[in-house]
């Protein structure tokens, strides 16, 4: 009993630390006048979600009316329904549901932007700039893109906080508590001490920063219209460890859809630095008349389906995003596309490197309506570099030698061909002085027994030091994808650290395979096979006297993502 005792009062501070804090006292008659929710106007919505979201005088159902967010964040509301509430919808009714809200409960361009990272599935070190204390309430659990793309009334804020501590208990130890002494100081930023708890902090500064109502929501909703893609459009990318794409989409409206935001796709592009070709078909919905969310299959053996996220720009001509796949969303393409027209247009090069004093150096360059007899006097890389003739000629593709005068000026190159331009479209260096590794830090999970594995894909890009003959200043050229020497080096950690040996594997092309989940009998202790290594590139230049460059990146293999929240693409 002493012990009980004794632990009791060891916790008294820890939990009065933890205990809510005190309700605002504003009436509730007055909060609710002063944020003035959108009203539900479909009938299935009201169907289907009011018999638990009653509406009030003026249309509005409770919670729905008063947030907005993403395609992805109503389907992972609706899916929360279904699974905890019983809500009962076909595939159908699900997917028009999705449809209305992120249509017209929605986000506007502006707002979507920032956040574009999260739902595009990449995995970057995102830095949330306006406040710090909520950045880190928020991303103990998970990305700050997720707060990036919801939209809320104070009061929604506060239920969604309370939502957050019903279904995960344990979160107000982990991330809604206080941390150390209160402040008596001012910060580095010379404000005041602030000593209010840390629910209390992210309340305020997430309904000022994201309310419901916004001056970019009212104008765009009173501006969207029915999208016009149909037609032919460009498309230009680029794969880790595979270099540039370019190719092709053809846009069709989908005749099979009651609605004009459904389109079917044919596409097909090419590894420019292979010859690779891939041919490709699909489907795609534009919700909110800007937010591109489509699925495609490939060709042929294998039938590899893509999920396709992209933004399209107010004025319809061009689109940007990223396609991906994998088990983990781990394998993509960045992409633009760009509406073909009838004017020629360049899109890109295989490798844009340039070197002083090259000889008959081949340079393919893709486009669309290119010339099909073109002279060597059209296609212009500015002076010191020559064209001495043209080896392949297409409407998207042409093919040239060139020579690169030994003195010729460094830097970014301007192309231009039949009138039309390519900004920064070649550069011209004279050697490589460094490479560095993409990512520069990455991760990968064990699988293939009971969970699927996430790869990590590297690649490895040189740089110039430029006209000032100096490192890491602003005139540094950046050189493109490098054909590198791979290898994997410990990254020591403990003593008699072995991750190497039991980790995965790293193949010619940079691609890192994980080992499988589970524990390993052949391991000491039995350990699954995780660990951290270093992943390395060697580049050997030209000259017999010259040193091989190296640059390394961090690698973390790790287990199986056991729980996941993150939701699946929504498309068709």
């Amino acid at each position: 009993m002493r012990l009980l005792a004794s632990l009791a009062l060891a916790l008294l501070p820890l939990l009065a630390q933890q205990s809510p804090p005190p309700a605002n006292p504003e009436k509730d008659s007055d909060k609710k006048e002063a944020e003035d929710g959108f009203p539900v106007t479909s009938d299935l919505v009201k169907k289907s979600c009011g018999p638990c979201h009653p509406a009030d005088e003026k249309g509005r159902l409770s919670r729905i009316s008063f947030r907005r967010t993403t395609p992805e964040g109503w389907q992972q509301t609706i899916k929360r329904m279904v699974s905890l509430v019983g809500v009962k919808l076909d595939p159908e009714e699900a997917r028009q549901t999705v449809r209305y809200l992120a249509n017209h409960h929605g986000l506007a361009p502006e707002e979507a932007k920032p956040g574009m990272f999260e739902v595009e599935r990449r995995m970057i070190d995102y830095k949330y700039p306006a406040d710090n204390d909520t950045e880190q309430t928020c991303i103990k659990c998970h990305s700050f893109g997720r707060v990036l793309l919801q939209r809320r009334t104070r009061t929604e804020w506060e239920l969604l906080l309370a939502m957050h501590r019903g279904y995960y208990p344990l979160i107000d130890f982990q991330a809604f508590r206080r941390t150390g002494p209160p402040q008596t100081e001012p910060g580095p930023d010379g404000r005041p001490p602030d000593n209010r708890h840390p629910m209390d902090k992210a309340i305020a500064h997430l309904s000022s920063a994201f309310p419901l109502r916004t001056a970019e929501w009212s104008s765009w909703s009173a501006n969207v219209r029915p999208p016009k893609l149909e037609g032919r459009w460009m498309l230009s990318g680029h794969q880790t460890g595979k270099g540039p794409v370019y190719g092709e989409v053809e846009i069709h409206r989908n005749p099979s859809a009651r609605d004009g935001d459904e389109f079917v796709t044919s596409i097909r592009y090419l590894y420019a630095r292979t010859g690779q070709n891939v041919r490709r078909t699909g489907k795609a919905i534009l919700y909110t008349g800007f937010q591109w969310r489509g699925r495609s299959m490939e060709a042929g053996a294998g039938q590899t389906a893509m999920r396709e996220v992209m933004f399209l720009e107010r004025n319809q001509r061009e689109m940007s995003g990223r396609w991906f796949s994998g088990a983990y969303d781990e394998t993509g393409i960045d992409v633009r596309l760009e509406r073909a027209g009838k004017d020629a247009m360049i899109l890109g090069l295989d490798r844009n490197a340039l070197q002083t004093g090259a000889r008959d150096r081949e340079v393919s360059i893709y486009g669309a309506n290119l010339p099909l007899k073109p002279q060597p006097s059209d296609v212009d890389f500015g002076p010191g570099v020559t064209l001495k003739r043209i080896t392949q000629a297409s409407e998207n593709r042409i093919t040239v030698l060139a020579d690169v005068a030994a003195d010729a000026k460094i830097g970014p190159r301007d192309l231009v061909i039949a009138g039309a331009l390519k900004a920064n479209a070649a550069v011209v260096f004279d050697k490589v002085d460094a490479i560095k590794v993409r990512p520069p830090s990455g991760m990968a999970r064990n699988g293939g027994n009971r969970f699927p594995k996430m790869y990590q894909q590297f690649e490895a890009v040189g740089y110039s030091n430029g006209p000032d003959g100096k490192p890491d200043t602003k005139d540094d050229l950046e050189l493109g994808m490098l054909d590198v020497a791979w290898s994997v080096e410990e990254y020591t950690a403990t003593f008699g650290d072995d991750d190497k040996e039991f980790a995965g594997s790293l193949d010619a092309e940079g691609l890192f395979t994980p080992a499988g989940d589970g524990p390993n009998p052949s391991r000491s202790g039995n350990r699954n096979n995780v660990g951290d290594l270093w992943i390395v590139a060697t580049y050997t230049t030209a000259g017999s006297n010259s040193k091989p460059l190296r640059a390394r990146a961090h690698l973390l293999v790790t287990v199986p993502l056991y729980i996941r929240f993150e939701q699946p693409e929504v498309s068709q």
